[in-house]
């Protein structure tokens, strides 16, 4: 196992993770520990390039101190990548070399479930490391996050929904959905369950004909979601989709989903200000999982009743940007990094 720290930028520490007999590379970045140990999610993806896996997970680990911040919880931001195909490469021999280079860091970050990720491989790397949730079983198991991600997107819809459109429902909107992952399943789940219509794209063909089949979804291609006529756009795939080239085909006036890092630049925030597009900020709006997940790191003996409490409070965090960017007529992520910023010169001082 070779653990190699890389150069970090405004990041707290950085390394790359290879074990050769594993068949393990993959990169472990934790932004800050300001708030308390950095947490986020593990995630196993195809990256064309060690660049790329390495551009993601400091793109994530950041995200991650944005979320736990803006969801009042005691972590800071951190993010762990795999390089490889979840459903050719993954391995209990190369979970466990992960597991082996999370204890390395002696809690200074606690890793979960994400991208190509389960609570059974959560277990997986438990085998080695302390520093892992998202469990499916213990006395503290927070179980798979993706339920809990979804109902905090579904609370980010309505309200975002109802100051853009003044709707107090979404019963008869339309909300277009990319991608049908765990999340996105269940998000596409409670919004047919509030009696919205559902247009949906993923690179999966089956989950798409899925969708289809249980909720009468209209398919679409993966580029054409952009410019589907809907009244909300969920991205619930990869980062970076809102940018220059795709805002300007959105039709949608609501944007609200549970990918990270949505937007590319920071200007692509006043982009969709200046076409009158109210944008819920991804860290916000995706904060339930870790949520789920700090209630296990934490140790809370009953988890359901925290995680609700928080949740409400999020909601009430996003209410409160969304009034001050109205009243201030700025884009809604530049009050939402405003706070952030605030909660954690709190904690610093």
């Amino acid at each position: 196992m070779q653990i190699t720290p890389v150069a970090s930028g405004d990041h707290e520490e950085v390394y790359r993770v290879e074990d050769r007999q594993a068949g393990l590379t993959g990169f472990i970045a934790v932004h800050s520990t300001v708030l308390g140990p950095a947490a986020g999610g593990l995630r196993m993806r195809v990256y064309r390039s060690e660049d790329e896996a390495l551009h993601d997970v400091l793109r994530l680990s950041r995200g991650m101190t944005f979320k736990n911040a803006a969801a009042d919880l005691p972590l800071g931001g951190g993010k762990a990548v795999i390089l490889g195909d979840p459903s050719r490469d993954k391995t209990p021999e190369l979970l466990r070399a992960m597991g082996r280079a999370v204890e390395s860091l002696s809690g200074r970050y606690w890793t979960a479930e994400d991208m190509g990720m389960s609570t059974a491989d959560m277990a997986v790397l438990a085998s080695e490391t302390s520093y892992v949730a998202g469990r499916g079983d213990g006395a503290f198991a927070s179980g798979d996050p993706s339920p809990v991600t979804a109902r905090g997107v579904f609370n980010a819809i309505r309200r975002t929904a109802r100051h853009r459109l003044g709707a107090d429902t979404l019963d008869g909107m339309t909300v277009a959905v990319q991608g049908l992952g765990n999340v996105g399943w269940h998000l596409c789940t409670l919004l047919h369950g509030e009696g919205a219509r559902l247009i949906v794209t993923d690179i999966d063909a089956a989950r798409v004909a899925g969708a289809v089949a249980e909720w009468s979804a209209e398919a679409v291609a993966e580029d054409d979601i952009y410019g589907a006529g809907a009244d909300v756009f969920a991205p619930c795939a990869i980062g970076a989709i809102l940018n220059e080239r795709t805002i300007p085909d959105l039709r949608a006036v609501v944007v609200a989903g549970a990918a990270n890092n949505q937007l590319a630049m920071p200007e692509d925030g006043d982009r969709l200000a200046s076409r009158g597009i109210l944008y819920a900020p991804d860290f916000v709006a995706n904060g339930g999982g870790i949520i789920n997940v700090a209630a296990e790191i934490l140790k809370i003996a009953d988890r359901p009743a925290w995680v609700a409490e928080k949740l409400d409070a999020l909601d009430r965090t996003l209410e409160a940007i969304l009034t001050a960017a109205a009243a201030e007529r700025v884009g809604p992520n530049s009050v939402a990094e405003r706070i952030v910023a605030e909660r954690m010169a709190r904690a610093a001082a």
